[in-house]
């Protein structure tokens, strides 16, 4: 018998890929004059030692699924790796250059025009994608339908309306917003000790110089022993609304 140690039944990956088929895909674009496209952007990042490296592509992931539920989107399958370069000090991160994600996604978007989707709207769950800003503003310049969602401003609608104590400030990295997230929708990763496991640092103005851990031991900032999954699903009940203005902008018939 191998030595090897078994993995906790908590490490069973969710099912993340879309399972559409080309004929779904076509009656779905069928019903609408403008076909957008959703593409969800996580990472591969340590959260602490109870979530998971791939928690910020599952929340990119419950958002989008919540977006298609609302709307006829095409989702897509996630972006798992990005720019997590800040995370490099704890074993399992795993990052790409800002310019390989700046590529990836305009090359999807690129893909999706040729098909005739000529919308694209990037879900983002994880806030060091600077990046993912600079395509949405040149692609927008260049005269092409993409938006980043959500906004700073879906959040704090969405930390209102669930009643989420800290502020986006304090909830910096596997606190109360990303634990209630996961509590809801994938409670089955969730680890013992979110419970006792907060630490804010709210000054961190040399991160991007110093990195996380200059910040925290334990690679969380937050508080996530608040996270419930009540909270959770008030999270992305409001972020599905709040998404609505997003999807007008993009199926709008005027010229861009």
């Amino acid at each position: 018998m191998s030595g090897a140690k078994a993995r906790p039944a908590a490490d069973a990956a969710p099912v993340l890929v879309p399972a559409d088929t080309t004929q779904e895909v076509r009656e779905r674009g069928a019903g609408v004059s403008r076909q957008v496209a959703v593409l969800p952007v996580g990472s591969f990042e340590q959260h602490g030692p109870y979530l998971p490296l791939a928690t910020d592509t599952l929340v990119a992931c419950a958002v989008a699924r919540e977006i298609a539920a609302a709307y006829p989107v095409h989702l897509l399958p996630p972006v798992t790796i990005s720019c997590s370069h800040e995370h490099a000090a704890w074993p399992g991160t795993v990052s790409i250059s800002s310019v390989t994600l700046h590529a990836v996604v305009r090359d999807i978007a690129d893909s999706l025009r040729r098909s005739g989707v000529d919308a694209l709207v990037v879900v983002n769950g994880h806030g060091g994608n600077y990046v993912l800003g600079n395509v949405v503003q040149e692609a927008s310049a260049r005269g092409e339908r993409m938006a980043l969602f959500p906004a700073v401003e879906d959040w704090e609608t969405a930390l209102e309306r669930a009643g989420v104590e800290s502020s986006l400030l304090t909830d910096m990295h596997a606190g109360e917003i990303e634990t209630s997230i996961l509590l809801h929708a994938h409670p089955e990763v969730v680890r013992p000790g979110y419970e006792s496991a907060d630490f804010t640092a709210d000054d961190r103005r040399h991160l991007l110089s110093l990195g996380m851990s200059a910040y925290t031991d334990s690679g969380v900032i937050g508080r996530p022993s608040l996270g419930t999954p009540e909270k959770g699903r008030k999270l992305l009940a409001s972020l599905a609304d709040s998404f609505g203005a997003c999807w007008s902008l993009l199926t709008s018939d005027e010229e861009r």
